[in-house]
């Protein structure tokens, strides 16, 4: 690991101050990725402001059908939280799926969705809850926030501070892991709005970075039932095709991945 300096942040005002005073500073929350990034020299930032420790990062609020995350939120306490559970289960039993309990109770939601693994979990959930990501400068709609592989719309310097979103009527999340990293070789998440339409959005398998899928939308907003799934045509040619599985391996799992969601839900 190359030299670096550390700073802890007491306040979002403080991160932004330490985080501008230098060309090459990173944000770091749980530094799931960060971290051993730079154990393998693949990023050299010269300082690291840490966000751990800002209270206003965290917690779980729900107000009617309002529901607000901290972006300090660990995966844990989403998966434990009871008044979230209450309000979208789908998203707990997502965060309880992450990785392994060391990255569940280090890993952020925040940093999982600033970072926009094409592979990782809560990109599909913002994309099919509709959520609004909110920063320190501005709030920005999921549709609007992931851009393709590792890249968002956050500015150089911008914290995401909170996401937010309406509780679902219905939702569910079914991946299918890599045995070795539990990263989505394909996870789908379906949600279900209070006027009956739906939203279905993919991650892991996507060329691009998470998406959402309009056929299962059409199919499920006309009938909500897991037997919808079955006549929809998944388009493997911008999905991805690796070691792990091929472009048609992952059309295929997109299917099976999105009715097992809707039974879930």
């Amino acid at each position: 690991m190359y030299a670096t300096n550390y700073h802890r942040a007491s306040s979002i005002a403080d991160a932004v101050t330490l985080q501008s005073s230098s060309d090459e500073a990173k944000y770091v929350s749980g530094g799931m990725t960060l971290i051993p990034t730079m154990k393998q020299r693949l990023a050299a930032p010269s300082d690291l402001v840490d966000l751990r420790h800002v209270g206003e990062l965290k917690g779980i609020s729900v107000n009617g059908s309002r529901v607000r995350i901290g972006a300090g939120t660990t995966h844990a306490e989403v998966a434990t939280s009871a008044e979230l559970k209450a309000a979208c289960p789908a998203i707990c039993h997502l965060a309880s799926h992450i990785g392994d309990p060391h990255v569940r109770h280090m890993g952020t939601i925040g940093g999982s969705i600033a970072n926009n693994d094409p592979a990782a979990d809560y990109p599909s959930a913002m994309l099919a809850l509709g959520a609004t990501i909110v920063t320190n400068a501005r709030e920005i709609l999921a549709d609007d926030f992931f851009t393709g592989l590792f890249e968002t719309a956050l500015e150089d310097g911008e914290i995401v501070v909170a996401v937010t979103f309406d509780a679902p009527a219905k939702a569910g999340y079914a991946k299918f892991p890599n045995p070795a990293s539990r990263y989505a070789m394909t996870g789908v998440f379906v949600a279900k709005a209070s006027d009956g339409s739906a939203r279905v959005a993919v991650t892991g398998a996507g060329s691009d970075g998470v998406f959402r899928h309009a056929g299962l939308e059409q199919a499920l907003s006309a009938n909500w039932s897991a037997d919808a799934t079955a006549g929809v045509d998944v388009d493997a040619s911008n999905l991805l095709s690796d070691i792990h599985g091929s472009a048609d391996y992952r059309a295929n799992l997109v299917k099976v991945m999105a009715k097992r969601a809707v039974a879930a839900a």
